[in-house]
């Protein structure tokens, strides 16, 4: 093969390989960028955009026992408004009737659910996975409840004698959910002094 060719042959090979890895270097960082948002906009949707003046998934909470009595959790994040602990956003795990529910549940300062949200579920179409519907009205029924205003029997469904309606035809994913919230306000109420530790209380 003359050097021509070859020169060719081998500048042909180099273009070949550069070019993608050129490529990838240039939008590896905005597709990481684009995740990001769209990560922050899902997981953050649980908070009032004018609630908090951080980044709360860059302000991770150490999570000591996660282990709970119905749940697990996954994570925890704080969300602040001029450097006060405004809320703070509890990522939790349970057993759905088909497989894990995970939920992101906002509580605020006092120990109230701000709002729950379904990150990921396994439940049955048309009947526990109903939750995964955007502003589904039966988790709304956990807005404003907290420890100190629901006692402790009332975190069941009506059929159980407790306050909480059932998502229809899906009992199981029900209580799943309901004690899964129950188990991440009690231990916001359990951390809540080591979290707002130094905070002067309104």
């Amino acid at each position: 093969m003359k050097p021509r060719a070859i020169l060719i042959v081998l500048l042909v090979g180099v273009l070949s390989v550069g070019i993608p890895l050129a490529w990838q270097q240039l939008v590896t960082p905005r597709i990481d960028t684009a995740r990001s948002a769209l990560q922050a906009s899902t997981w953050l949707s649980v908070l009032p955009a004018d609630s908090y003046d951080n980044q709360p998934l860059h302000a991770a909470l150490p999570l000591t026992q996660p282990q709970l009595e119905h749940s697990r959790l996954r994570g925890g994040y704080r969300a602040t408004l001029h450097g006060r602990t405004a809320a703070v956003v509890l990522h939790s795990e349970t057993a759905g009737y088909e497989g894990p529910i995970q939920l992101l549940i906002a509580i605020d300062r006092d120990g109230r659910v701000i709002a729950v949200h379904v990150l990921h579920q396994e439940e049955t179409p048309g009947l526990g996975g109903k939750l995964a519907e955007a502003g589904h009205p039966w988790l709304g029924a956990f807005s404003g409840r907290s420890q100190a205003n629901t006692p402790q029997s009332a975190w069941a469904l009506k059929r159980d004698r407790g306050q909480f309606d059932q998502l229809a035809g899906a009992s199981v994913t029900s209580r799943a959910v309901i004690h899964a919230v129950q188990d991440a306000l009690r231990y916001f109420d359990s951390h809540a002094a080591q979290w707002l530790a130094g905070e002067a209380h309104e």
